[in-house]
């Protein structure tokens, strides 16, 4: 999967929500699993909390994905 652009329509959005509504897991209990198992980094950094606040400029990652905020 290429790298995919994700438009914010508010000020942040929690991490397990982008990565459902992206498409890079099919439930948010996914996401979530995904997460705790430290497997997303946001800017390179790996993120753990959950509902961690994605905002405009980040770049959400893993294994075969890749998101920009926007």
């Amino acid at each position: 999967m290429g790298p995919v652009d994700f438009e914010l329509r508010s000020d942040f959005i929690p991490l397990c929500d982008l990565l459902k509504y992206c498409g890079i897991t099919e439930t948010g209990g996914m996401a979530k699993q995904l997460i705790a198992e430290g497997m997303v980094l946001v800017d390179g950094e790996v993120e753990l909390r959950k509902r961690a606040k994605i905002r405009a400029g980040q770049v959400v990652s893993g294994e075969g994905f890749s998101i920009r905020v926007g």
